[in-house]
């Protein structure tokens, strides 16, 4: 581990002299690429030089240990070794961590996608809570979400919402939010007070560009028409709303909540991109949380990642076990003890891993 650090922070001090060549100060691109590069560096180099300070201290309380010493002074000594010890074994950690791979798209935008599953209507309503949940986290991140599209129900829930969340960070957290998540309530429709359950699929897909997904337009059949409304009333007049089809995948994004046909267009394309990244993640890595179809799952009352328990006051996340009696203010955006709970877990893993590797 060490060695690799010092690789590392040699590479550090290269960025340095590379950005101060003159024929690279004249080159933007390449500043901006090495300036990023040698930011991403920062915090790890800045601790591996806490760990060598910490490191060279103890060397020399421990030196100081072997001269003649009163009483006194050796217990002081001793004290600091153990001080020093600890806190080089917190760095030591600290650096494992940090030298874990990193999730390429965690600083990415996302496109979240939640479609109701088991449950008729209660379940497109539990979409609709899911929906203004995360939307409600984002807004306590500072993170801004724009709807893509929505199929909505006469009673106010979503048979499928799309919407994007823009801010730095956005994927690293709302990533473990990918699954089937479950209700248990007694939905205002039921006069006997039976406790109904129900189900809604959510998919946090990282937000790709052109350059990292290219799609041919040959593979594309793009149809536009015109966006309704409830009941499939007309709200515009022209022909603004547009579908387009994927051929080789057979995938169909639509797109009618802009007001010009190319704005839906540039969302509708934005989606597509994100889901066949999506699939190609799966094809490369067949890894489930890469997987849109693993995170999504049938809709099942099975397949559950979280159980939103009305009667009981509860939220259970069943992958890690956890729950929390807070219900209302988590359905409020108050998410952030599960998501620091799986990404503590995800990084535990992640570190096992590595260590039998």
């Amino acid at each position: 581990m060490l060695e690799k650090l010092a690789v590392i922070e040699a590479r550090y001090e290269e960025l340095y002299h590379l950005m101060a060549d003159p024929q690279v100060a004249t080159d933007p691109d390449r500043v901006r690429a090495y300036a990023q590069e040698q930011a991403e560096l920062e915090d790890l180099v800045q601790k591996y030089r806490s760990y060598k300070v910490i490191d060279q201290s103890l060397r020399e309380t421990r030196a100081m240990s072997d001269e003649s010493l009163d009483e006194e002074m050796r217990v002081m000594v001793a004290d600091e070794i153990e001080s020093l010890k600890e806190q080089q074994t917190g760095l030591q950690a600290e650096l494992r961590d940090m030298l874990l791979p990193r999730d390429p798209n965690d600083e990415k935008n996302v496109i979240v996608e939640i479609r109701a599953g088991t449950g008729g209507d209660e379940a497109a309503l539990f979409a609709a809570n899911l929906a203004r949940m995360y939307m409600k986290y984002a807004e306590s991140q500072n993170w801004k979400t724009s709807v893509i599209s929505q199929n909505e129900i006469g009673i106010g829930g979503y048979k499928e919402i799309i919407f994007e969340v823009k801010g730095r960070g956005a994927y690293s957290r709302l990533k473990y939010e990918s699954g089937v998540h479950r209700v248990q309530r007694v939905p205002a429709t039921e006069s006997s007070g039976r406790i109904h359950t129900s189900t809604a699929t959510v998919a946090v897909l990282p937000e790709v560009d052109e350059i990292e997904i290219e799609v041919d337009p040959n593979d594309l059949r793009i149809d536009v028409y015109r966006a309704t409304g409830h009941g499939g009333q007309s709200v515009n007049t022209t022909d603004s709303a547009v579908r387009i089809t994927h051929l080789p995948t057979g995938l169909v994004v639509s797109c009618q909540d802009e007001r010009s046909q190319l704005q839906n267009r540039l969302r509708a394309m934005a989606v597509l991109r994100a889901r066949l990244y999506a699939a190609e993640q799966e094809r490369q890595f067949n890894e489930i949380t890469q997987s849109r179809r693993s995170q999504v799952g049938t809709g099942e009352r099975s397949e559950k990642v979280r159980t939103y328990n009305f009667h009981q006051n509860r939220v259970t996340d069943h992958r890690i076990g956890m729950t929390s009696h807070r219900l209302e203010a988590i359905l409020e955006g108050d998410i952030d003890e599960f998501i620091d709970e799986l990404a503590t877990t995800d990084q535990a893993e992640k570190l096992k891993a590595a260590e039998v590797a």
